[in-house]
Parts: C-alpha cells; structure tokens; sequence
C-alpha cells in the first residue's frame, strides 16, 4: 500500500484514465514471457508531499513502461506529475541494478538462507523470520506472501510488502551466498526443537510514535544492505 503524506492543501485534478490497448497477439507474446520480479522501493520527497511505497516489478515487461506506470500511480495517488520522472526513474535504476541470478546455486542440493521480515502497515508490525532454500526452483515468493497472509488473517497490504522484502533479501544473498564461510547446519529433522520463539510470526499493534521509530530504524538499515550490495 502506498504511503503519502503531504503538507499542501491545494486539489488536484484528475485525468482520464490511462488505457493501454493491446491486440490479442501482443497479450499473448506477453503471458509467455518468463517473470523476472524485481523489488522496487519508493520513497521520495516533493512539492511538500512524500510518497512510500514498495512494489515488484516484471523485468521482462514490454507492455508498461515504467513512465506509464508512473503516470497511472501518480493519478491514482492524485499527487503533482513531478512524480513521474522521479517514479520511473527509481524504478529503472532499481531493475538495472538488481541481479539474483539462483540458477547457478540450484545445482546445490542445500542452499538455504535465513529470511527476516520487519513489516509495518498502518499501526500493525510483522515480525518474523524463516529459512529459504535458494536452490529450490519451485520456492516462490509471492506464493508465500499469499499463505502467510491468509493463515495469520492479513490483508492485502502486507502481501506485496512481504514478498519485497524476501526478494530483496534474495537477491542480496544471492550476492553473498559465495562469501559464506559458515553455511546453516544441515537439517536433521523438519521438526525445529530450539529457540521457537524466535522462529515464530509476531504481530504488534505500535502506537504513532513506536511505528515511527521503528521505520527509522528500518530504514537505516535498509541503507547499510544497499552500500554494502553495492561494495560486492
């Protein structure tokens, strides 16, 4: 879910909608293309509004330009078109920055990583971490999203939330997974016997000022990953 908070008052007003007509063909060269999703972050700063919101976004896309899209959030959101340029912008700088290429590490028959969530919608944090075999074709991530949110009864906020933050972490350890000198004890048994407690989802409900300080935090950190992504 977008965050926007603004300091104008002023109206803004709203464009048609933008349609992309396509022929059945073009639709159909479309669906067989393979999805490459890559997670997006927005946070930007304009004309006294703020815009945070995170994404995933098909690199193999042909059909929607990220100028497009720019244009149809920026609608949607009714915030000043300055945002476009910068929207679309964030987003390729993204796409072309971000490499999670797993198919040399699926020849492993062991490559599991562990996953940390720290997931703030509204007032509600998520908390919660897991492993995650990168060498497992078949593990999908927004296929997950789904199910975790359905059995810990989440809406649909967190869904999109939680499967950027899994394949950002992806493709960091993807990165890094070569580096490792000390890869996860080999599993013995599906049944984890010790520290429960901290392999289990914990849900929050924070006040204005804890949340705050939590996004701060998050967000720190978030720097640090992308300076050290960025050094490998």
């Amino acid at each position: 879910k977008a965050v926007v908070s603004t300091q104008s008052t002023g109206k803004r007003v709203r464009s048609s909608p933008i349609i992309n007509d396509m022929d059945e063909a073009a639709m159909k060269e479309a669906a067989e293309q393979e999805e490459y999703l890559v997670p997006i972050r927005l946070d930007i700063d304009l004309e006294g509004h703020r815009l945070r919101d995170t994404l995933t976004w098909n690199k193999n896309e042909k059909n929607l330009t990220p100028e497009t899209f720019a244009e149809m959030l920026v609608d949607d959101l009714e915030i000043p078109g300055a945002f476009v340029p910068a929207i679309s912008s964030f987003i390729r700088t993204q796409v072309e920055g971000y490499d999670a290429d797993t198919k040399a590490l699926e020849e492993n028959s062991d490559s599991r990583v562990i996953i940390k969530l720290n997931i703030h919608v509204g007032n509600t944090s998520l908390v919660d971490q897991f492993e995650w075999d990168l060498s497992c074709p078949d593990n999908d991530p927004e296929e997950f999203s789904r199910i975790l949110c359905q059995e810990l009864g989440l809406g649909g906020e967190f869904l999109s939330a939680i499967s950027y933050s899994i394949r950002g972490q992806l493709g960091w350890h993807s990165k890094t997974m070569t580096f490792t000198e000390a890869p996860l004890k080999k599993i013995e048994s599906p049944l984890r016997s010790e520290n429960l407690d901290k392999w289990s989802p914990t849900i929050e409900n924070l006040t204005d000022q804890e949340m705050e300080k939590k996004i701060r935090d998050q967000d720190r950190n978030a720097r640090r990953m992308r300076r050290i992504a960025n050094m490998n």
